[in-house]
C-alpha cells in the first residue's frame, strides 16, 4: 500500500513538473528573442537529438532504442507516420517561439487550452470515439469562444489553433505509433536535424552569426535541447503512475501559467473581449471534464460489482 502511494505521489510529481516546465516555457523562448524563430527551431531540434544520444548512452539504452527505430523504419506505414509527426511537432515548436517572441504569449495560451477539446473532436472521427450530449455541448461553447475571439482580432487566432491543431494531430499519430517516448523524440529530432542543419549552414538570413551573439545566448540555445527532453520524459513517468483523469487536469497548469505570464510578466493587452473568449474556454473545459470524470466513475461503479449483481 505504501508502495503503491508512494508511486502515485511521484506519479503526481513527474507530471506536474512537467506541466510547470512547460507552462513557464515562454520566459526561456523571451531570453533567445533576438534570435529569429527559425533560428532558434533549428537549434532546438539539433541540440535535442545530441541530449538524447547523451542520455540514451548514459542509462544504457542506446542500442534498444536503435532497435526500436529499426523496427519502425522497416514498416512501410509506421515511418510515413512518425515523419508526419515529426513535421507537426516541429510545426508547433515554431509557432510556439514565434508566439512568445511577438509578445502573443495570451494566444498561445488559449491554443493549449483549446488541445484537449480538439483531441476529443478528433477522436470522433479517426478513433470512432462517442461523444456525450455534455461533451458536445462543451466543444461548441469552445467554438464560441474562439469566435468571440476571432471577432476581437478582426482576424482568425491562427496562431491559437495552429498550436492546437498540429499538437492534437501529433497526439493523434503518436497514438496510432506504439514507441516509447525515448524512441519518438530520437526519431522526430532524427529526421528533423538534417533539414536544421542546411537550414543553419545554407538558408539562415541572419546577419549575425551565432557566436557574435555571446555566451549566453550560445548556451541558452544549447540548452534548447534539454529543457524540451525533459519534461517530456518526466511527463512519460509521471503518467505510467497516475490515472489518466488526474493527466486531463494537470494538463491545464501549463496553459494557465502562460495566461498569467502573458498578462502579469509580459503585460500583453488583455482586455474584456479576450476575458469573455477565455470565459467560454474554461466553462467549455469544465464541462468537459466533470462528463468525463462522471464517465470514468460510473465504469469504475460497474466493473466493481460482484459478477451476480451485474447479471
Amino acid at each position: 500500500m505504501k508502495l503503491k502511494q508512494s508511486q502515485y505521489s511521484m506519479g503526481v510529481l513527474a507530471a506536474g513538473s512537467a506541466y510547470l516546465i512547460w507552462g513557464i516555457l515562454p520566459i526561456y523562448w523571451k531570453l533567445v528573442g533576438s534570435v529569429p524563430a527559425e533560428e532558434v527551431l533549428a537549434h532546438r531540434i539539433i541540440w535535442s537529438l545530441v541530449f538524447m544520444i547523451l542520455v540514451l548512452s548514459m542509462i544504457g539504452k542506446l542500442k534498444m532504442v536503435a532497435s526500436e527505430i529499426k523496427h519502425v523504419f522497416t514498416h512501410k506505414k509506421q515511418a510515413m507516420s512518425i515523419i508526419l509527426a515529426s513535421v507537426l511537432i516541429s510545426a508547433n515548436w515554431l509557432v510556439f517561439i514565434f508566439s512568445v517572441a511577438s509578445d502573443h504569449v495570451i494566444e498561445a495560451s488559449l491554443g493549449y487550452y483549446i488541445n484537449p477539446l480538439l483531441n476529443v473532436f478528433l477522436a470522433t472521427f479517426f478513433l470512432k470515439e462517442r461523444l456525450s450530449k455534455a461533451e458536445w455541448v462543451s466543444v461548441s461553447i469552445a467554438a464560441g469562444g474562439v469566435f468571440c475571439m476571432t471577432l476581437y482580432y478582426g482576424s482568425f487566432p491562427w496562431a491559437a489553433l495552429t498550436l492546437a491543431a498540429t499538437f492534437s494531430f501529433y497526439g493523434l499519430i503518436k497514438k496510432k505509433v506504439s514507441v516509447s517516448a525515448w524512441t519518438g523524440l530520437k526519431i522526430e529530432t532524427l529526421i528533423m536535424t538534417p533539414f536544421a542543419l542546411l537550414f543553419l549552414l545554407f538558408f539562415d538570413q541572419s546577419t549575425v552569426s551565432l557566436w557574435d551573439r555571446g555566451i549566453s545566448i550560445v548556451l541558452l540555445l544549447m540548452g534548447a535541447g534539454v529543457i524540451t527532453a525533459i519534461p517530456l520524459l518526466l511527463f512519460t513517468a509521471g503518467a505510467k503512475r497516475i490515472s489518466f483523469t488526474l493527466v486531463g487536469f494537470l494538463q491545464y497548469v501549463a496553459p494557465t501559467i502562460m495566461l498569467i505570464l502573458g498578462v502579469f510578466l509580459f503585460h500583453e493587452p488583455f482586455s474584456l473581449p479576450q476575458l469573455l473568449s477565455f470565459i467560454l474556454i474554461w466553462i467549455a473545459l469544465i464541462i468537459f471534464s466533470l462528463s468525463r470524470s462522471w464517465e470514468l466513475l460510473r465504469k469504475r461503479k460497474l466493473n466493481s460489482k460482484p459478477e451476480f449483481q451485474k447479471m
